[in-house]
């Protein structure tokens, strides 16, 4: 552990937030979305969650806030950001994609609670970077450059929410 921090470089490893959420959904899928093939555009999971993003909490002011082209943050408020999931099914995922929004902000000198909302569900989950929560964001970075340097995609695994996958067709047919 104390090897990946002598040799940890954020400015290389930095990467979009949807990519360290995939990590921890499927890596095969990280590598296809890496090489440009994107299927969300054709889920009607995706869309909906864009949906719910969109218009819940319509009072926040501060709404979407895209940094460096890498990460898009749905709400950003004085001591928080947030950000809105259609479901809970992958929380894992959302919580270390909020983790890595909130190591990120750190790295350029912003510190702030994260909160994860699932509206449709009526339920939130806060999220604190802590000094176990940065080191495990630097091992998703590197995973996930190893990911996207391989020449070929991750091999195939079943997981229970493969058919509700945006790249079921492509992975499977």
């Amino acid at each position: 552990m104390e090897t990946l921090r002598q040799e940890f470089d954020f400015q290389t490893l930095r990467t979009n937030g949807i990519k360290i959420n995939y990590l921890y959904v499927c890596e095969r899928k990280l590598w296809l979305f890496d090489r440009g093939i994107q299927m969300e555009s054709k889920s009607d999971k995706v869309l909906m969650g864009k949906l719910l993003s969109e218009y819940s909490y319509p009072a926040e002011e501060k709404r979407e806030l895209l940094i460096d082209n890498l990460i898009n943050i749905d709400i950003v408020g004085d001591d928080q950001i947030r950000e809105v999931k259609y479901s809970n099914r992958l929380a894992h995922a959302d919580r270390i994609q909020l983790l890595y929004y909130l190591y990120y902000l750190k790295q350029i000198g912003i510190e702030k609670k994260g909160i994860i909302n699932y509206p449709k569900m009526r339920k939130r989950e806060e999220i604190t970077l802590t000094p176990e929560a940065e080191r495990e964001v630097e091992e998703a970075l590197v995973r996930v450059r190893e990911i996207v340097s391989m020449e070929k995609p991750p091999e195939l695994k079943k997981k229970p929410y493969c058919t509700k996958c945006a790249y079921f067709e492509f992975c499977w047919s």
